[in-house]
């Protein structure tokens, strides 16, 4: 799996699944969040992965505009927002039972960031708001 996190409102906002962690995966999940956030100018952090640094992965940064960012080699809290993410993961879905088949796990996952993570996670560093009610209280007032 391979996630895109917006670091402003703590909102998963593009994300990937497959059976190999390759930069088609990676990409695939950037232009899931480009998709939905038009981010001409963000910054797109990461770590070291070979993923990050593909071809593939720098056209579709360069094309839209985006500025990739990489973890240095052993700095381990350099990526902490995205181990946070994976373990309430790990914990939440993947730990709470034998999963089938693929499919089955894909959806669980999907359905967990989809509803609780996003919508249902009431989150401190967001003063006790979920991801989405950040977002909506911010982005109202920063239109008004």
């Amino acid at each position: 799996m391979c996630a895109v996190k917006d670091c402003y409102s703590n909102k998963i906002v593009g994300y990937s699944i497959d059976s190999r962690m390759k930069s088609s995966l990676a990409a695939s999940a950037i232009r899931n969040a480009i998709a939905l956030r038009s981010p001409a100018g963000t910054i797109l952090h990461s770590d070291r992965g070979s993923q990050f640094g593909s071809k593939k992965v720098r056209r579709l940064l360069d094309n839209n505009d985006l500025v990739g960012s990489m973890g240095r080699v052993g700095a381990a809290c350099d990526n902490a927002a995205m181990e946070s993410f994976f373990s309430l993961l790990q914990k939440n879905v993947l730990d709470t039972r034998r999963w089938e088949t693929r499919e089955e796990l894909r959806l669980a996952i999907v359905t967990w960031i989809e509803t609780k993570y996003n919508r249902r996670r009431r989150q401190r560093a967001l003063g006790k708001l979920t991801p989405v009610e950040f977002e909506m209280i911010y982005t109202t007032a920063d239109a008004a």
